[in-house]
């Protein structure tokens, strides 16, 4: 069976949280209009979200490790009905960042996964750009999250990717909030204040800014995910791009 962890913040304002990430105050994605993301899967069951970045490759968060063995599921919409769009791979090896548990699980959380094979790029799966090293979102920016998480106040994964849009918030917005357990050289974070974001069952998905994926959806409030005191946080994708291509030259 695949859980939807919980990732618990110590004494952080007494009754904080964060969660593995469904997508709150969104709509339903238009069918296959996001072909980089990725459904892993264990026995059948959804558990995180992640993005196809090479034919083999799937970039996602260190702790989905926590259910294995993973398969992953390309270009789907609905995970319950049969799309002949489909493509489920097994995955060879698991490449945690080496410092994700050194520290803690909400640090460095970042994975990737080397596929049994090549997936088959066509119009329904499509591999997504990644930023430049040392790149900066800067605050107020509009971008977009997706994942078949929870929605709203149910207790499994959504059946069809969901999206909504997001705005960034600035590192003063972030660090005030969930302080010492944000770090702004290798986090990001997107506001609340309108209710919009990530839930239990999409971490590891891409917030995609301007066409590409600047981070990947770590942890957020997990008794409420709309709570709008709390932003959203995703490892930054920049920060981790020398050890990405390290690991896939490897």
């Amino acid at each position: 069976m695949c859980l939807l962890y919980l990732v618990v913040l110590v004494q952080l304002l007494a009754t904080s949280g964060a969660s593995q990430s469904g997508i709150v105050g969104g709509r339903e994605a238009k069918k296959h209009s996001r072909p980089y993301m990725v459904s892993l899967q264990h026995k059948g069951t959804h558990c995180c979200g992640g993005m196809l970045i090479r034919e083999d490759f799937v970039l996602t968060s260190g702790h989905c490790l926590e259910s294995h063995p993973l398969t992953v599921v390309l270009g789907a919409h609905s995970l319950s009905k049969p799309e002949k769009t489909q493509q489920k791979i097994e995955v060879t090896r698991y490449l945690r960042h080496p410092l994700h548990l050194k520290y803690n699980q909400t640090e460095y959380d970042v994975m990737l996964l080397k596929l049994k094979t090549k997936a088959k790029l066509n119009k329904f799966v499509k591999l997504i750009g990644l930023p430049k090293k040392n790149g900066e979102t800067s605050a107020n920016v509009k971008c977009s999250v997706a994942g078949w998480g929870m929605v709203e106040s149910e207790t499994s994964a959504s059946d069809v990717l969901m999206e909504t849009t997001v705005k960034t918030g600035s590192n003063s917005d972030c660090k005030r909030v969930w302080q010492q357990h944000f770090k702004p050289s290798q986090m990001m974070c997107t506001l609340t204040d309108a209710g919009k974001g990530f839930c239990q069952g999409d971490s590891g998905g891409p917030l995609v800014c301007k066409s590409k994926a600047q981070g990947i959806v770590a942890f957020n409030y997990a008794p409420n995910c709309k709570d709008t005191r709390y932003p959203h946080v995703y490892m930054k994708i920049p920060f981790f791009m020398p050890w990405i291509k390290e690991m896939l030259n490897e």
